[in-house]
């Protein structure tokens, strides 16, 4: 299926490290819509991975200072911005506007939230991370079998390591990104083998693994047992999904 046949665009959550690098390949890529959901602003101590963002961004919605980026670079590019974020509450209504989804979060409520929604949904999702040193993208499909639950079932209970509190690499961000846009492409294009697959990219080492992910049996989420049948607050930390 072509691009300009897909009824709903690709939605990207987070227009941070990872999704600006991932907005900017899907715009090379040739994509002319494209849905980007974030309520953050701009910080100086972000810059180093935030391509798109310049020191006079500074203190600017992100979804101001990222749709002015693009106007400069890709002028083509329908560019829908959505001042919000991604929660309990809001997330039913922004994944129905979806063909694809990319997590491009930055914590483990936001990904749960996002993983639940786009099964529900029937939404296939990209999730993309980036911490210290480390790349992971995760695609799943509609259907699941697996789904990000089958590989990592619930919320740690130690939520502390992001790249907020244990740092990234600015490079990794980029890779992590580009590999959620190629996936989505891929998705987007109806090639079911860009899903099922956990692909890792270790910075110092230099080295890019792909392993496939089996479904859970007892995945409560896509399994044949499962039990999560709508989005309920309480799953993710009460609701209070982090910043990204």
């Amino acid at each position: 299926m072509s691009l300009q046949t897909r009824p709903k665009p690709i939605v990207l959550i987070g227009a941070g490290g990872i999704g600006a690098p991932a907005a900017w390949v899907l715009a090379e890529a040739g994509v002319r819509e494209l849905v980007v959901v974030d309520d953050d602003q701009v910080e100086l101590s972000n810059l180093h991975r935030q391509i798109l963002f310049a020191d006079e961004d500074v203190g600017a919605s992100k979804c101001e200072a990222f749709e002015a980026a693009f106007a400069e670079r890709y002028p083509e590019l329908q560019l829908r911005l959505i001042t919000t974020r991604a929660v309990p509450d809001t997330v039913v209504d922004i994944v129905e506007q979806a063909g694809v989804l990319i997590d491009a979060t930055d914590n483990f409520a936001s990904r749960f939230l996002l993983a639940d929604a786009a099964y529900l949904g029937g939404v296939p999702i990209v999730h993309a991370a980036a911490v210290r040193w480390q790349a992971t993208v995760l695609s799943t499909l509609p259907q699941g079998r697996p789904c990000y639950r089958c590989l990592f079932e619930d919320i740690p209970g130690d939520i502390s390591v992001d790249c907020a509190t244990a740092g990234v690499a600015a490079p990794v961000c980029g890779v992590s990104g580009a590999f959620a846009a190629d996936r989505a492409l891929r998705l987007m294009r109806g090639d079911d083998t860009a899903a099922g697959h956990i692909v890792t990219y270790d910075g110092l080492l230099d080295r890019l693994r792909s392993v496939q992910v089996r479904p859970r049996p007892g995945c409560l989420l896509c399994g044949p047992n499962a039990n999560i049948g709508d989005i309920n607050p309480s799953r993710y930390m009460g609701g209070q999904c982090e910043a990204y």
